[in-house]
Parts: C-alpha cells; structure tokens; sequence
C-alpha cells in the first residue's frame, strides 16, 4: 500500500479517520542524554506524514494539532507517536511540517539524481546514502574519487535540473517483467504489495519508498562539497540541494563577514592573514615558555639561597584542593594543580619526608 504522502508528495494537509490507538513509548536522545517519553501508537486509515524508509527520516506534522513526534513503518501500516490519545473512528486532520518535508523531497531526489550520473558517467556505484540534518552523503564503491570527477557530475546533475526534467512515479506487480530493469537494492522483509518506482525521465528508474519533487527544476540547484574517505575501501560523495545550498551560502557569507571585520582584509586575503597568525602565536608561545623557564630557574635559585630554606619551600600564584595530574621522570615530578586548598597538607607531608630522609642518613 503507499500511503497519501508517496501517491501526492505535495499534500500539505488532508482527513483520514483513526483506526487505532495504543499505549506505547518512544526513546529521544538529545543534549541531556537518552530520555524515554510515554505517549501512543496512532494509526489512521491514511497517512499524509512519510514513515522513515529508504535513507529518508520520517515526517513531522500534527494530527488535529496534536504534535507528531515519530512515525514507524508497520507492514502496510504507519505508527505516529503522539503524546495524546486520539478516538478510534474519530476523523482528523492531517498536517505536515512542510518545510521539513520540502528539504527531504530535495535531497532525496538529489541523492537519485547524483547516483544516476555518477553511474552513467564513471560506472561509480552507490552501495549506501544518508540524509543528514545539514548535508547528504552518498557512499560510492571506489577508493577514491579525482576533482575533475566531482566536477563533471557536479555540472552534468545541474545541466538536468535546467532542462526541467520530469520525475514521475509508478507502482509495478512483483512478476512485472520490467522490475528487473529498475535500480534498486532489494526489498524489506516485510514489504507487501506492487513495488514503487521512481523515474527521471530519460537519466534514471528506480525502487524506493520516499517522497520526491515531481519535476528536476524544484531541486533548484546541486552543490557537491567534496568526498571523504569512507569505510571498506569507499568514498563519500557530500553535497547539499535546493534550498540547503542558499541556507550554506548564507551561514558562509556570514562568517566571511566576521572574518573580514576581525582580519581587517578582504575574502581573497582571509586564508593567508589566518596563516600569518597562527605563524605569530607559535613564535610568541615559544618565547613564552622560554620566558616561564628562565623565571623557574631564577625563583629556585633564589628560594634555595633563602634564609628561611629548610628543605621545602612551597610557592604558589594561584591557590584555591589540590586535584592534580602529572608524572615523575629522573627524579623530578612535572603536573597541573587546579585546585590548592589542601597546600598545607601537602607542605607537611613533604617536609615530614625530608625530616624523615634526614634521620636516616
């Protein structure tokens, strides 16, 4: 069965009737640790809000203004997480966070797209992507990729997007002969029902569950960032589309304009004036220790030529419980101490041991 998100992507809201609704529990994970929150299991008769599948998160969206925080694929079923119980047969009104959606739409048909050329240009194979919450990557099945490679897929994905190409979806039988003509990398366990394929006209056809722009031109544009080295000898592709590409430009021409007022130069000189700082630090952080070792060396001497030497004498600069880490090697002991408020303990302790060492000589 595909549910109303996959037959329109572009429905931002409809009714459908609840068939179900049962208690259950949904784990989140965020900047306080793993939190286990109690809610339900909704189910309706159809959904509007993707379920996660096929490398794309799931939808966010209400169910009559009740917030939808999790959606599961069961079978041909969808389970929304809410933490509201909602009526059996009651009807409701379905919405979803069309901003969220839009973003996945354009990646997702994105991630087609590159796979696509990647493959027809350099017989590059996708084995694996992911949708992330600020960029994609697609996992390619070669070590390693050249930049005039990452270039020619950059403008060939961009020259289709402006011949507005079509991307039409079609549902085929299991025994339909064409099925094995289609792209694709197998099928859930569970997976029920004719088998769903996605097609940009003349570049691409292949198996997936996702929702996606209805035409090339709603992609906008496609920018690949660059690769990574992946695992097991692969190579990850990293790009953005649509309107990722205008929210990454924004945040970069932001930060060159904090770095052109802390600089005090132009773009062009951002790289080189950076290099120079980072050239001066060393040098005066070089200084700097030669500097706190000839001070050293100069309070030792004059500690030890004290009247008031008596076989230990504690100096300190900053004191406040003495929580510190460090080493001993030939002799001598090097460590930090970040808090000093049991000083004096460690002071008799010392001067018991040299009292100590003493008598025994």
């Amino acid at each position: 069965m595909a549910f109303r998100c996959q037959r329109d992507s572009y429905a931002r809201e409809f009714t459908t009737t609840v068939v179900s609704c049962r208690p259950a529990e949904l784990q989140t994970e965020g900047s306080n640790g793993k939190k286990v929150l109690s809610g339900f299991h909704v189910v309706l008769e159809d959904t509007l809000l993707f379920p996660e599948g096929g490398g794309q998160p799931d939808d966010r969206g209400t169910i009559n203004d009740i917030s939808v925080l999790r959606v599961t694929r069961r079978g041909e079923q969808a389970d929304h997480f809410t933490q509201t119980p909602l009526d059996p047969g009651s009807q409701v009104l379905v919405r979803v966070d069309w901003e969220r959606r839009f973003d996945h739409m354009q990646q997702h048909s994105g991630q087609h797209l590159i796979t696509a050329v990647a493959d027809h240009l350099f017989k590059l194979k996708t084995t694996s992507w992911e949708l992330g919450r600020f960029r994609s990557a697609i996992e390619l099945d070669t070590p390693s990729m050249t930049a005039e490679q990452v270039a020619a897929i950059e403008q060939s994905v961009n020259e289709k997007i402006r011949d507005r190409l079509p991307v039409n979806v079609r549902e085929l039988s299991l025994d339909d002969p064409e099925v094995e003509q289609v792209r694709g990398r197998g099928l859930p366990d569970d997976h029920a029902g004719p088998i769903r394929v996605v097609s940009i006209k003349g570049v691409d056809s292949n198996m997936c569950c996702g929702t996606h722009v209805s035409n090339l031109s709603d992609l906008q544009v496609i920018k690949i960032l660059g690769t990574e080295k992946g695992k097991k000898n692969k190579t990850n592709l990293i790009f953005l589309a649509g309107n990722r590409v205008l929210k990454w430009m924004e945040r970069s021409h932001g930060t060159e304009k904090a770095l052109t007022a802390l600089l005090k130069c132009g773009a062009e000189d951002h790289v080189e004036a950076v290099k120079k700082l980072q050239n001066s630090t060393k040098i005066l952080q070089k200084n700097n220790l030669n500097l706190l070792r000839d001070l050293a060396g100069h309070i030792a001497h004059s500690l030890r030529n004290s009247p008031d030497w008596g076989g230990v004498v504690m100096l300190h600069r900053v004191a406040e419980v003495l929580e510190g880490k460090g080493a001993g090697k030939k002799g001598r002991f090097q460590g930090k101490a970040t808090k000093m408020s049991r000083r004096t303990e460690v002071q008799v302790l010392l001067q018991d041991y040299i009292s100590t060492q003493s008598a025994k000589e």
